[in-house]
């Protein structure tokens, strides 16, 4: 191996870890405010870029349709659950018709827009406003009411969610994978390696967005109690901290990057209704690295195990999964060793 070849690697290696990061960052943040080891991160990534393909082929997408039944599901379930804590129909009526509201509007906007065949960014556009739609919606059907369940069984509901969202996705999409148009064209040349302007993409959205979160975090009100939500749970209810609505606002935030990193790799790579799982197992590995709480350890684990994929990809590709999966036996083997205790406890 050269120093050109080794270039290229480093490259896509961060290139893919940039990715990589932002799943990471998603599993972390939904971890620390609602305990849930979320599965299906990756499917949003899958729902991102086989909607945006759907748009493409001037065809109204499948998750249209599932975002229409979810939305239903969940708001008789927030009609019921207000009737039955306040016995009052008005109150629950107009909290079930608030939970339909948003994502019947995206889906309306999208069964109109698909046939336009409407410039790429608006497409995209759409895409990520369904995709992230569907955050909320997930976690009132299968996590709020069990928001005080232990994380092994809202990791086991996780499970099923994961299988769910898989199914559906091969029910909507087919078994045909897609890849989609670049959103830049254009190559720079960067001494022996060429950068494409998708890198370029890329690699700004993925820093946009972290320093976004950021500031989200450290400036916003919501940011805050999202924090507050994180540290305690308990103490967070008892200021005034509704963990429902943060559990739900973590979730739309975990579908907007999901979206987001499906549209970043469409263009880079064929993607299929089940590509979701592996690509989110890889953020999910980030994650690990940072013990599922640090933000900037998610991020430096993300690019690690980007790298650690593009080299192992070359010296042996066949085993390129295997190598980057096998980070996580030694990282969880040195917390085991390091802590006394188990969070299950707690």
């Amino acid at each position: 191996m050269d120093s050109t070849i080794a270039s290229i690697l480093l490259l896509d290696g961060m290139t893919s870890g940039a990715v990589y990061a932002l799943l990471g960052l998603a599993t972390v943040l939904v971890f620390t405010v609602t305990r849930v080891i979320f599965i299906p991160q990756g499917e949003f990534v899958a729902y991102g870029a086989l909607t945006l393909a759907m748009f493409q082929s001037g065809k109204t997408p499948g998750t249209v349709w599932l975002l229409l039944c979810l939305a239903v599901v969940a708001s008789v379930m927030e009609g019921l659950e207000r009737w039955h804590h306040h016995g009052n129909p008005v109150r629950a009526l107009q909290s079930a018709l608030k939970t339909l509201l948003l994502p019947g509007v995206v889906a309306v906007v999208s069964i109109w827009a698909a046939p336009q065949q409407f410039p790429l960014w608006v497409q995209a556009v759409l895409s990520v406003a369904i995709v992230t739609a569907f955050g909320p919606l997930v976690y009132r059907v299968a996590y709020q009411s069990l928001e005080a369940a232990t994380p092994l069984v809202l990791l086991i509901v996780s499970v099923g969610v994961h299988f769910a969202m898989t199914g559906l996705g091969l029910l909507f999409f087919g078994a045909e994978g897609f890849r989609n148009p670049s959103f830049w064209d254009d190559r720079f040349a960067l001494g022996p390696v060429i950068l494409t302007g998708q890198t370029v993409i890329i690699f700004g959205v993925s820093l946009s967005l972290i320093v976004l979160l950021w500031l989200y975090f450290e400036k916003s009100l919501r940011g805050k109690a999202l924090r507050a939500t994180a540290v305690n749970r308990t103490g967070a209810r008892l200021m005034g901290i509704s963990t429902h609505a943060s559990g739900q606002l973590t979730f739309l935030m975990a579908a907007l990057i999901g979206a987001l990193s499906g549209l970043l790799i469409g263009p880079t790579t064929t993607v299929f209704y089940d590509s979701g799982f592996l690509i989110g197992l890889k953020g999910f590995v980030a994650a690990v690295v940072a013990g599922l709480s640090s933000y900037p350890g998610a991020l430096a684990g993300a690019l690690f195990v980007g790298i650690v994929e593009a080299f192992g990809a070359f010296w042996a590709s066949a085993f390129k999964e295997v190598i980057v999966f096998t980070l996580i036996l030694p990282v969880l083997l040195v917390r085991s060793l390091r802590s006394g205790h188990s969070d299950e406890d707690h």
